[in-house]
This record gives C-alpha cells, structure tokens and sequence, in this order.
C-alpha cells in the first residue's frame, strides 16, 4: 500500500548519528515523504534552513556544537530565519523533566523520546500539521503556545474570579518522562496513543 500523506513536505532530518538519520530517513519514506534532508548538527542546519525549502525539522538534542534547543531558538528568533513558524520536533534519548522543558521553552512543536518508533514520529507529525497551535510572542519566548489545556468554566464558577489552587509537591527535574508523560504534558487535549 502506497502513502502519500508526506508527499509535498520537504523534511530536515537533524542528528549526529547517521545510523538514526537513516533511520529517520526510512520511516519518512513509509509515510510518503520524497524531501528529505540530512545535517549532521545545528549549524549545518541552519544553511540547509536559509539555502533550500524546508517545511518542517526534526532535530536531536545532543549535538555538538550546535544543538537543537540552539538551533529551534535560531530558526524561532534570528531575524534572518526564513520561517520562525516552521514545525519543529525534537527527538532525544534523554527524556529528564528538566529536558522537555527546556526544549519546550525554546519554542519545538512536539518531542518524541528515544528509541523511536514508526507511530510516535507519525502521532507527533500528524499533530503539527493537522492540530498547529498559534504562536506566542512575549519579551522571553517566541514559539507554539504552551497553553494547550482547555479549561472548562462551568456557570458556578464563572465570573467569581481565580481561586488559589492547592498547593503541589515540588516536580522532580531530573524524573525521566515517557513518551506518554511527554505527550501529556506538551499536549494534554490531544494525546495520540501508541
């Protein structure tokens, strides 16, 4: 059976490790992408960013020098960005809480944990390009925007003002999140399964 729901998306796959490019490569080519691009690090990124039609990047974390929190900020941020609102996922073996903070407050789109699966990287492509969220600009942040989770108001509580919410135990940052947790927060309307 022939997909080609990726077929007109040229895709920038961003990571050091060839074997995961390939990899990345592959899975691509089962959804029907037919554009894909290779960088070996954030800063041969950012060309391939500026010199060719990219719709959409999937990065690494960890790369030297230039990592994917570096190169989601350049492309959310620098002037000379071709497109600060192109969809950016961000794939990392290293799923600490402190982590998909961090990568969220840079401005990604999605996270998917390593070791990759087919349907992960499907569930998060499907979510930038058929649920995008609005942009938010703020003196410190350019990026999706972080507030996703609808909250309902029925009539009892309408116009009675905030009320201060219980007080939560502290988050451990260095707790690692599976890609469900990831999902749950980054998404917590809309949480593909695996």
């Amino acid at each position: 059976m022939e997909n080609d729901y990726l077929k007109d998306v040229s895709i920038l796959v961003v990571d050091d490790q060839e074997f995961i490019r390939n990899l990345v490569r592959e899975m691509l080519r089962v959804l029907g992408a037919e554009h894909i691009y290779d960088a070996l690090e954030g800063e041969d990124a950012w060309d391939q960013v500026n010199t060719r039609q990219i719709d959409m990047v999937l990065t690494d974390w960890y790369m030297k020098p230039v990592d994917g929190v570096a190169l989601t900020h350049r492309i959310r941020n620098d002037p000379q960005s071709p497109n600060p609102y192109m969809p950016i996922i961000m794939m990392s073996g290293f799923s600490e809480r402190a982590r998909i903070f961090g990568a969220r407050d840079s401005g990604i789109n999605e996270f998917v944990v390593k070791p990759l699966s087919a349907k992960a990287l499907f569930g998060r492509i499907m979510n930038v390009i058929e649920h995008p969220r609005q942009f938010v600009r703020t003196e410190q942040f350019f990026g999706p925007d972080r507030r996703r989770k609808k909250q309902e108001v029925d009539d009892e509580r309408r116009g009675q003002g905030a009320k201060p919410e219980p007080e939560k135990a502290p988050l451990d940052m260095t707790q690692e999140m599976s890609q469900d947790e990831v999902d749950a927060f980054l998404n917590p309307d809309s949480v593909p399964k695996e």
